[in-house]
């Protein structure tokens, strides 16, 4: 199968994100950001998750389908779009705030009817729909992102429904990065990433690892959107069948390049003028 076959869905955790220093405002969220990224990378793409009836939840439907992702499930509910509040410190983001506004939703038939047509669905820890993986599971391949939560408990309810199940593990040493993949591994994950920012990223199927540098990026502004265009461009690949190396290789550049603009994939919004700084450099 080529990437151009592959279709990837994103399920839940949308938002905007607000740049309070540069009074802009970009669309974003885990599984948002993953569905663009699939598309990015060649795969058919849709995102099925809840908006408000306002500008941001206009401004997140404009950009997926400026992006290409389908968005026939996308709802628009009552109530605000949820929204973070996004800083800086050297380039790396810092989460200021947020509220999670009507994002939180229960997928319904429609919803499950079309994850059946597609190859994997990705759902990310901040999704809150825990309580449906086993529901979406059974439809097609589950990719969840685990982020930076790590209990071990946690680790073998989940571990068992996922194809690809991703950590990130920027703050944790080698031998915590290998703990985390080999309980994941144990408890019945098909494919494990851990996630690593400037120390790369390491993949393991159980029998086999492969271990991949970070690739350089020309000049660093805002990490936010990274690590899920590692996710999303890995995910392709392994439904692709490409090689682990290549699409490990493929996926540390797509994260670079993010790095190099603000917002997880560009599609800002002016707001309001600047006054000062959100966060001290």
């Amino acid at each position: 199968m080529t990437p151009s076959r592959v279709r990837v869905a994103g399920v839940g955790d949308n938002v905007v994100d607000r740049y309070e220093a540069l009074g802009t405002t970009f669309p974003g969220g885990n599984c948002v950001n993953v569905a663009v990224f699939a598309a990015r990378a060649g795969a058919a793409a849709a995102y099925v998750g809840a908006v408000g009836q306002d500008a941001d939840g206009l401004l997140i439907r404009d950009a997926l389908v400026a992006e290409g992702v389908d968005v026939s499930r996308l709802r628009v509910a009552g109530g605000p779009t949820a929204h973070c509040r996004i800083g800086h410190r050297g380039g790396d983001r810092v989460f200021l705030g947020s509220k999670l506004g009507v994002s939180v939703f229960d997928p319904d038939p429609a919803d499950l009817d079309l994850l059946s047509t597609v190859d994997a669905a990705h759902v990310g820890h901040s999704s809150r729909l825990d309580r449906h993986l086993p529901e979406i599971a059974g439809r097609t391949r589950l990719s969840y992102d685990f982020a930076v939560h790590q209990d071990p408990q946690h680790i073998r309810v989940i571990a068992p429904h996922c194809y690809l199940a991703t950590f990130s593990g920027g703050h944790l040493a080698a031998a915590g990065v290998d703990a985390v993949r080999r309980l994941a591994v144990a408890s019945g994950a098909q494919w494990v990433l851990v996630t690593r920012g400037a120390a790369g990223a390491v993949l393991s199927n159980g029998s086999a690892e492969w271990h991949c540098p970070a690739s350089p990026a020309a000049s660093v502004v805002d990490t936010l959107g990274g690590g899920d265009a590692f996710i999303a461009r890995t995910l392709v690949g392994l439904l692709a069948g490409e090689a682990p190396d290549h699409l490990l290789a493929a996926a540390a550049s797509d994260a670079a390049a993010v790095c190099t603009i603000h917002g997880a994939f560009g599609h800002g919004r002016a707001d309001h003028p600047v006054l000062s700084p959100s966060v001290t450099q």
